[in-house]
């Protein structure tokens, strides 16, 4: 099949090329480029999926010509957005990235005859700070990032409701691996265990709980949710793993792989930070089959190597 990811320079959805051209698909990956972190470390992954064979276009949702992309698309998962919670991003940039892009891209395919499936992929950020229900909880995010992916998740949905659009959305819980955007906790983590900055730490973060979920647990629920396409359809599915841990824990695990002591700086409190998750993935497992398999500390192991092979010194980021 011809499938069409968007965001495809980022963490998740690069991961996700990679696993459909495996399976033997035609992918095609956009991606803008932005500058919201290092387009250097962008650039590597460009790269490295270029190199394996993925057709990789720069270009803005927000405003770039997407209608001959989509022309023979069967499946669209979108990624693309306006990530994280820092409180320099203006909200103009979040309802550009998340809910404007998403409206044009919507609109596009509303003239893609081929297309049989549109995953979008959204976040527990949309429960806001205790993320611990089911799929029937209703959202109060408290962030622009969890406010506007629950616009654009809603414009998704509402397509499907009014025009029978074939849509589903996954809300992903707090992935890590590979590839990671630079400013996340874990690629902190293993910078500052190598000695290269202090990890800034927000005051009350270390007890913070996250179900910390490998990117390749990740991909096998978007991939699945494609070839359980007719029992997806027009669904929300919690897509993460349900065991826990803690901010400490974690900085626990990269001392214990790294042999290093991580040194930090306690900040004050991070406005918007999501205080526990907690994913409840039955309506995943019963529906979809959804397994998440890699423990915290072999995802880990894997990240910390990937960073020592292929960034540490080599890219700015």
């Amino acid at each position: 099949m011809r499938i069409l990811v968007t965001g495809a320079a980022g963490f998740v959805a690069s991961h996700l090329c990679e696993r459909l051209l495996g399976l033997g698909h035609q992918v095609v990956g956009i991606d803008s480029i932005d500058p919201y972190y290092s387009t250097a470390f962008k650039r590597h992954t460009v790269a490295a999926l270029e190199e394996r064979g993925i057709d990789m276009r720069e270009l803005d949702l927000a405003e770039g010509p997407l209608e001959a992309l989509l022309e023979k698309a069967e499946v669209v998962f979108h990624l693309a957005g306006q990530p994280g919670i820092a409180a320099h991003v203006p909200f103009a940039n979040y309802l550009r990235n998340n809910v404007l892009a998403t409206h044009r891209l919507l609109d596009a395919c509303s003239s893609a005859s081929h297309l049989r499936a549109f995953i979008f992929i959204s976040t527990s950020s949309v429960y806001g700070k205790i993320a611990t229900g089911d799929e029937t909880t209703a959202p109060t995010p408290t962030s622009n990032y969890g406010v506007t992916k629950l616009a654009a998740e809603q414009l998704v949905l509402a397509h499907h409701r009014e025009l029978h659009f074939p849509a589903c959305s996954l809300r992903l819980f707090s992935v890590y691996g590979e590839r990671e955007r630079p400013d996340k906790l874990y690629p902190r983590l293993i910078k500052a265990a190598a000695g290269l900055e202090r990890l800034p730490l927000y005051q009350g973060s270390l007890d913070h709980q996250r179900s910390f979920t490998y990117v390749g647990d990740i991909v096998d629920a978007c991939t699945t949710t494609m070839d359980k396409w007719e029992a997806a359809k027009g669904e929300i599915f919690n897509i993460g793993n349900d065991r826990t841990a803690t901010t400490r824990e974690g900085i626990r695990l990269v001392e214990k792989i790294t042999g290093r002591t991580i040194p930090f700086d306690t900040l004050p409190p991070r406005p918007g930070d999501q205080q526990s998750t907690h994913a409840n993935i039955a309506k995943a497992r019963e529906i979809l089959g959804y397994r998440p398999k890699t423990s915290l500390e072999k995802g880990l192991t894997r990240m910390v190597a990937w960073h020592q092979d292929q960034i540490l010194g080599k890219v700015e980021y």
